[in-house]
C-alpha cells in the first residue's frame, strides 16, 4: 500500500495567496532549515552556497524521515526573509543592501537523531551546510499576494503593500519581509515566475 505525501503547499493554507489583492492571514509556526546571509542573492557566492546547502539537506531529511519513521512528505519550496536598514530598497531592487536567511519547511514530525543524520549526509556534498539550523518561526498576523513575473517587477506591488495597504488598515511592520518561491527561474521564463509577498503586521489601533 502507498504511503499517502504529506505536501505542505496543499496542506498548510498560507501556501496560498491570491493575485491581484492582498488578504489578512494568520500563519501558523512553522519549522524550517535555515541559512543566513547578506548581499545581492545574484552576485554574492554565499547565496548560491546556502540554496545549494538547504536543498541537500532538506532532500537527505525527507529519505531519512521516510525511512526511520515511515513518513514521505514533498520538500516544501525555497523561502527567504529579507530585510535592510531601509525598507524602500525592496520598492527600487537596491540587493547589495538587504540580508537574507533562505529556508525550507520542515515537517514537524522530525526528531533531532533524523535531523542529525540527514546533516552528516548532506554535509560532504554542501559545505555551506555547517552554517545551517533548524528553528521555528512564528509570524502570525500578515498580509499577502502572489505576484506573477520577474521578481525585479515586485517593486510596484511592494509600495502599494507599504504605502497605501498598510496604513489604510491601520497596520504596521511586525517582522522580515518574506517570500516563498513557486518554480526554478533558472528553468523557467520570468514570466511564469509566481511568488508569494508575505509581510507581518501588527494593528497600530482598533478598527
Amino acid at each position: 500500500m502507498a504511503t499517502t505525501k504529506f505536501d505542505p503547499k496543499r496542506e498548510i493554507p498560507s501556501y496560498t495567496a491570491r493575485h491581484g489583492r492582498f488578504d489578512l492571514v494568520e500563519v501558523p509556526p512553522l519549522r524550517y532549515a535555515m541559512v543566513d546571509g547578506e548581499g545581492d542573492p545574484n552576485t554574492v557566492p554565499e547565496y548560491a552556497a546556502a540554496v545549494e546547502a538547504l536543498y541537500a539537506v532538506s532532500y537527505a531529511v525527507k529519505f531519512q524521515s521516510k525511512r526511520d519513521l515511515d513518513r514521505d512528505y514533498v520538500v516544501g519550496p525555497l523561502e527567504g526573509l529579507w530585510s535592510a536598514d531601509d525598507p524602500s530598497t525592496f520598492v527600487t531592487r537596491e540587493k547589495s543592501a538587504w540580508s537574507w536567511t533562505m529556508m525550507i519547511w520542515q515537517p514537524d514530525w522530525l526528531t533531532p537523531e533524523v535531523q542529525e543524520a540527514a546533516i552528516a549526509k548532506a554535509l560532504a556534498k554542501a559545505p555551506a551546510v555547517a552554517r545551517l539550523r533548524f528553528e521555528t518561526l512564528d509570524e502570525g498576523l500578515c498580509v499577502q499576494t502572489l505576484h506573477r513575473g520577474a521578481y525585479d517587477d515586485e517593486g510596484p506591488t511592494l509600495a502599494r503593500l507599504h504605502d497605501e495597504f498598510m496604513p489604510a488598515e491601520g497596520l504596521r511592520f511586525n517582522g522580515r519581509h518574506h517570500e516563498v518561491y513557486f518554480g526554478d527561474p533558472r528553468r523557467s521564463a520570468p514570466e511564469k515566475l509566481r511568488t508569494i509577498l508575505r509581510q507581518p503586521v501588527a494593528r497600530v489601533s482598533a478598527r
